[in-house]
């Protein structure tokens, strides 16, 4: 009598640990009921994919307009073969082009007046140019502007397309 109720309580106990052991997998993988999202004791996962923080692209600070054009000379240098004083000059304008277009943005006027402002804030920045390059850089560098913008006209109507 004292054998069987030891083999009963052993044996209790080893189906506990064996049903334990079993619901724990049944949870995890795959699941059952054919799906691999987990079935009836499962965890379940979202068919969304997890997008990650959304309030860090609102945490970010805009670039400066020395940042903007730090990350350009390097190319401008390259191409034109700029001296240093001839950087200078270029960078000097760019940074105050691409100042006086970040306060306009920011006004929010209209777009037509938007696109005035814009052409005449180039229209100044090409004049510092001419006085401050030699004419055949001077061309050089309007050349490469009018080819890198309508490279990004083809990369933009490229996405479109796709």
């Amino acid at each position: 009598m004292k054998n069987i109720k030891t083999l009963l309580i052993l044996s209790f106990v080893a189906g506990l640990f064996v049903v334990t052991d079993m619901a724990a997998q049944y949870g995890y993988g795959y699941g059952g009921y054919g799906s691999p999202y987990g079935g009836r004791y499962g965890r379940g996962q979202s068919m969304i994919p997890n997008a990650g923080p959304t309030e860090s692209k609102k945490d970010e600070t805009p670039p400066t307009a020395e940042e903007i054009v730090d990350a350009q000379m390097p190319s401008i240098t390259e191409e034109l073969s700029l001296d240093p004083f001839e950087q200078a000059v270029v960078r000097t304008a760019l940074v105050q082009s691409v100042q006086k277009k970040i306060e306009i943005q920011i006004l929010e006027m209209e777009p037509l007046k938007t696109k005035e402002e814009f052409e005449k804030i180039d229209r100044n920045t090409q004049e510092e140019l001419k006085m401050g390059l030699p004419e055949d850089k001077y061309n050089a560098f309007i050349a490469l502007q009018e080819n890198s913008f309508k490279a990004d006209k083809k990369k933009k109507k490229k996405n479109k397309r796709d």
